[in-house]
């Protein structure tokens, strides 16, 4: 196993303990998340994205990673919005909370885990279909959003701090 494999089963580990801690992982909190009733794995996901940013931008800065942007490609987000959507929606786990279930023994979880596997299938096999028609629609290329708006990432993340701190501090105010 190589030091970049390593790496990345510790890092999938502590990230699957945190997701436990954090009961992102509970099927209620899914519930709770689609009916916008229980903000604990939005919570979950802007802090992960907080620290990420921070973390991958330090790391671009300092040469260890080089970062490469995928096509901003509205079909693509369009349907890969309503897939998403409609699995979390039907099985109430994402995939990163489907592993984490199956993980601490919710052996239903596996249904959403085959299902992704089979639309990924699917979604490949359909893939010539795709390219020409939804894939096809806006193709606005490999962007960024600090490139968009033609700003250094470091004046964009204490803005996105800011407002998801305060977005935070909203949630508690509601009790979600």
């Amino acid at each position: 196993m190589s030091a970049d494999q390593m790496l990345g089963l510790v890092t999938g580990i502590l990230f699957g303990f945190l997701m436990q801690k954090g009961r992102v992982l509970r099927f209620e909190k899914q519930v709770g998340a689609l009916l916008l009733k229980d903000m604990t794995i939005f919570k979950f996901m802007l802090s992960a994205i907080l620290v990420g940013m921070v973390g991958i931008t330090l790391l671009s800065g300092a040469g260890i990673v080089t970062l490469s942007h995928k096509p901003m490609n509205v079909g693509a987000v369009l349907l890969g919005g309503a897939l998403f959507g409609a699995g979390w929606a039907v099985m109430g786990f994402c995939p990163g909370t489907s592993v984490g279930a199956l993980g601490e023994g919710r052996w239903h979880a596996l249904f959403a885990i085959v299902g992704m596997v089979t639309g990924a299938a699917l979604y490949a096999e359909l893939y010539p279909f795709f390219s020409s028609t939804v894939l096809a629609w806006k193709n606005f290329g490999k962007i960024g959003f600090a490139e968009v708006l033609s700003i250094s990432p470091w004046v964009l993340i204490p803005v996105f701090w800011a407002g998801t701190i305060s977005l935070f501090f909203w949630f508690e105010k509601k009790g979600l």
